[in-house]
């Protein structure tokens, strides 16, 4: 008998999985995996993490849909302040929503609304979903566009530095991206008509690629200077992600609006951007809204993740368990020339191949992490518009075992490709 799914969404895996336990997925014949993926980026905590099933097994029987415009659950309050509590200074109002490309287009709506403008600016190499306003603002891979054409105009592209891939010394990237972007706003969108930019701190699609923090500091400045908003968008580089509660902490940038998704919940589908309550009071009342967003499960599953995240000692094993995945890419980065770079903060690390005339080698990556699946157990993901960046992105509760176990898995996968 054959399905009745779509198959419009790509499969990395076909693997029937029945549970997961931290950072084992087990399918129906009771194998296991060690699953490096999170749902990409998603299960902060690991699978099933017993506090957030405790804090969604409680709420499911209060109340399950809550819907916001009719009355107000009281853990819509409590997420919003806990968020307060643990967001960059000055972000302390919140919308809640499903999905980080429904956040992304609140978070936009915001600006237009806030400022006036129509435009905003994005990055090469960005990942913002899936919708047709995210998908114009899109740009690491034509396959998340084709056949959507025309998206909906007022999407402006800037570069973002990879000094790595143009052979630059970090400040020499630097210094012609921002003057790129200089151009851009004197030649295709005036700064009066630009309404804010939204910026990945760390590219997650366009290859987990950080961003230098003098090439944040500048565009914020330029934000400053011509009156639009700093966006960050953090779906994929939050909640402890890169080893601190946002990636934008790092880079010495205060944003206007922080755009939350993936982490926030473990796996349970919320999202959330915050403001500062002066921006959000610019936001008509009414402009915005959603059936299913403050869900009461959605906020009871955010608050318990953000209890684990927020225990004494976790950021530090998610940066030590970062510091050993990255040393032991680097150790074997000696033996495999291939892998040109190792890269990024916390657990939200990037390993780029290239073959012998260092072109980007999508096929390398594609038969390494196929033989991670097969011969080692271990799943993994690719980035990058190249398709040639392993996508390391363990749940933050992975152990120093479970990244030795990994290590070994890619090493043999390394071997065994070459």
């Amino acid at each position: 008998m054959g399905s009745h799914l779509a198959d419009v969404w790509f499969q990395v895996t076909d693997l029937p999985v029945v549970s997961g336990s931290g950072c084992i997925v087990t399918t129906a014949d009771g194998t296991e995996y060690l699953d490096f993926t999170s749902g990409i980026a998603v299960t902060s905590t690991g699978h099933c993490h017993p506090t957030v099933v405790a804090a969604i097994q409680a709420q499911a029987a209060r109340f399950i849909h809550a819907q916001v415009n009719c009355y107000r659950h009281p853990l819509l309050e409590q997420l919003a302040e806990r968020l307060a509590g643990i967001s960059p200074s000055g972000i302390d109002t919140f919308f809640f929503a499903n999905s980080g490309a429904e956040a992304t287009e609140a978070a936009v709506k915001l600006a237009k609304h806030a400022t006036g403008r129509p435009n905003i600016v994005v990055f090469q190499g960005s990942f913002h979903g899936r919708s047709h306003l995210t998908m114009a603002m899109t740009t690491s891979k034509t396959g998340y566009r084709a056949g959507y054409q025309p998206l909906p105009s007022g999407v402006f592209v800037t570069p973002f530095p990879h000094a790595v891939r143009d052979g630059l010394a970090e400040d020499e990237a630097v210094g012609r991206a921002l003057d790129a972007f200089d151009l851009l706003l004197a030649t295709q969108t005036a700064p009066s008509e630009t309404a804010a930019i939204v910026m990945e701190p760390v590219l997650g699609e366009g290859g987990y690629l950080p961003a230098p923090a003098a090439f944040a500091q500048g565009i914020k400045a330029r934000c400053e200077q011509h009156g639009f908003l700093y966006v960050a968008d953090e779906v994929q580089s939050g909640f402890g992600r890169t080893g601190a509660m946002f990636a934008i902490d790092a880079l010495g940038v205060v944003p206007d609006v922080v755009i939350m998704a993936k982490g926030i919940a473990s796996g349970f589908p919320i999202s959330a951007i915050g403001a500062s309550a002066e921006l959000v009071r610019r936001w008509a009342t009414g402009a915005h809204g959603g059936t299913y967003g403050g869900n009461p499960i959605g906020c009871a599953a955010a608050l318990a993740t953000i209890d684990v995240l927020t225990a004494p000692g976790f950021m530090e094993n998610v940066n030590a368990r970062g510091e050993q995945l990255r040393s032991g890419l680097r150790s074997l980065a000696v033996a495999h020339p291939e892998i040109i770079d190792v890269r990024g903060p916390g657990l939200m690390v990037g390993c780029e191949l290239v073959d012998a005339n260092g072109a980007p080698n999508a096929a390398r990556v594609a038969a390494v992490t196929a033989h991670c699946r097969d011969e080692g157990h271990l799943l993994l993901m690719n980035a990058g518009s190249g398709g040639n960046v392993v996508r390391w992105m363990p749940p933050l509760i992975v152990s120093e075992a479970e990244i030795d176990q990994a290590l070994a898995a890619f090493e043999a996968a390394l071997v065994a490709t070459s």
